[in-house]
């Protein structure tokens, strides 16, 4: 079996960076534009006092792992809006659940396209149910012994951030 050692930065960059578009693209009609992170601890350079809306799913099999998929409140409901058809207004009555439930989604096509191209690698796993987290000021912190990728994408003045750690099976 392949090493995690053996999916260096760029193919790292290249699966997400394909992953996000290829689900934003599809699915909202938004192309996101990659936006170099200059250090880890850039990762999150949001306004810590906004809310933002983080989804998260896992992988299991060959390769254990997560991403983080967080989008700031606002840009959140945009992109929920689009992707369920509604209006603002319409998406405000269905409340915070719609919200969640379509980050939630989005993440899991996300992580469901990074994990295709990592089978095609030979790291075949399987994806855990999303979940949603609020906050403000947050942190991720790393995991030990795992690889940890960040990246940024930039649709209208908005970013994203992918935040992907990945190690091997225990």
């Amino acid at each position: 079996m392949t090493s995690i050692d053996a999916i260096d930065n760029d193919v790292f960059q290249l699966t997400t960076t394909h992953a996000v578009q290829s689900v934003f693209n599809t699915m909202l009609g938004l192309t996101p534009d990659p936006v170099p992170v200059i250090d880890d601890r850039g990762a999150y350079p949001h306004d810590r006092a906004d809310l933002h809306v983080i989804g998260t799913a896992g992988l299991v099999g060959s390769i254990n792992g997560v991403i983080y998929l967080d989008l700031d409140l606002g840009f959140a409901q945009s992109c929920s809006a689009r992707l369920l058809g509604m209006t603002a207004a319409e998406l405000e009555a269905a409340g915070d659940e719609a919200v969640n439930d379509a980050v939630g989604e989005l993440t899991n096509m996300t992580l469901g396209a990074f994990k295709n191209q990592l089978c095609d690698r030979g790291f075949p796993c399987r994806l855990t149910i999303p979940s949603i987290i609020r906050g403000r000021d947050f942190l991720v912190a790393p995991i030990k012994g795992a690889t940890r990728r960040i990246y940024h994408f930039e649709i209208d003045g908005h970013l994203i951030v992918a935040d992907i750690v990945i190690g091997p099976a225990n």
